[in-house]
């Protein structure tokens, strides 16, 4: 085969950036085969196939999705909109969500909200005005001014790690307050009786974690109020050694803790060992999300563990259906959590 050739034409010398142009050129095609050629259409004949991709490797070639969505009119952008990216929690959603949507040619583009309401709208006006395939944002709090983006936007959307049963609303996720519930349970039935609630960030989830807790010491008669301990710092393992000290000192007789997440929890856990207190001896120690490390720690953490790639991967199929314009089996798909009891209650 003739070596193709690779001499750019103006419009590339004028802009820098290798064309399709320049592509069909070197390949000696139209640039409507070259494209057709790329997209991997049949009918295009397989020497053809072959110039042209040879052409493009040669040049560099590489496409302009923007170009593309406008001559298609079909977008490939897919925006992903959590709270942070410093939580390993989200980082496994959007992997999963990665994993599922690049192989159908779609790309994830990562927004950051640090929940903020405020933010996370002016990240959907951003986004929404570059007519995206779809959209996946987390939970269900936002501005009413969000919600009306959402909906008058026509673009498909699925809310991550939480349900609703709110007729035309697309979901994955859990109960966090059954979770909340189910870990609270948990420590009453190993014998704990005044158990404390210690969360940080209190964010929407984390306070639907709080009333499960809330709930199932009303039903056992035992919830006070005084055993919470509630801090709107962001998380992390220092802040929660700091409020393991701060709630032992001003609540005594605590004798099992629930902590809003693995990170606090396993800054608890360590906070105890400088203490020399003995857990679950003297203070049971509880977490939430089964993070990384937590059953590294001495004494393992008990923890809830959350299906956060499966639930990355689930809402993005299910996104999928919604872009090809097909409706899904179910709205709302709750995918469990999992009690993961070990030595630290």
């Amino acid at each position: 085969m003739n070596k193709p050739e690779t001499k750019p034409d103006a419009k590339r010398r004028s802009s820098g950036r290798i064309t399709l142009s320049d592509v069909a050129k070197a390949a000696e095609v139209s640039p409507i085969t070259a494209s057709r050629a790329l997209r991997g259409e049949r009918g295009v004949a397989q020497e053809l196939v072959q110039r042209v991709k040879v052409a493009a490797e040669q040049l560099g070639y590489v496409p302009d999705p923007a170009a593309r969505a406008l001559a298609s009119q079909r977008s490939v952008q897919v925006p992903v909109l959590v709270p942070l990216l410093s939580n390993a929690l989200f980082v496994d959603v959007l992997e999963a969500v990665h994993r599922t949507l690049f192989p159908q040619g779609y790309q994830a583009l990562i927004g950051v909200t640090h929940y903020d309401p405020q933010e996370e709208e002016q990240l959907l006006r951003t986004y929404l005005a570059h007519r995206p395939a779809g959209l996946l944002v987390t939970g269900f709090d936002r501005t009413e001014a969000a919600r009306h983006l959402i909906a008058a936007s026509g673009v498909p959307c699925v809310h991550l790690m939480e349900m609703t049963s709110a007729p035309g609303v697309f979901c994955v996720g859990f109960s966090q307050q059954d979770a909340g519930h189910s870990m609270t349970d948990h420590l009453l039935a190993r014998g704990y009786q005044k158990i404390a609630f210690v969360a940080a960030q209190l964010d929407p989830r984390t306070m639907q974690r709080a009333e499960g807790y809330r709930r199932c010491l009303r039903e056992a008669g035992l919830y006070d109020p005084k055993l919470e301990l509630l801090s709107p710092q962001p998380s992390s393992m220092r802040l929660g050694g700091e409020l393991l000290e701060e709630l032992l000192r001003t609540r005594p007789g605590v004798d099992a803790v629930f902590f809003c997440n693995d990170d606090l929890a396993q800054g608890g856990l360590l906070a105890a060992q400088r203490l020399g207190l003995s857990v679950p001896g003297q203070v049971a120690i509880a977490g939430f999300n089964d993070l990384a490390g937590s059953d590294q720690m001495l004494p393992p953490l008990t923890t809830v563990h959350t299906p956060r790639s499966a639930v990355g991967e689930a809402s993005a199929r299910m996104l999928l259906t919604l872009m090809r314009g097909e409706v899904p089996e179910y709205n709302s798909v709750n995918l469990g959590f999992e009690l993961t009891v070990r030595e630290s209650t």
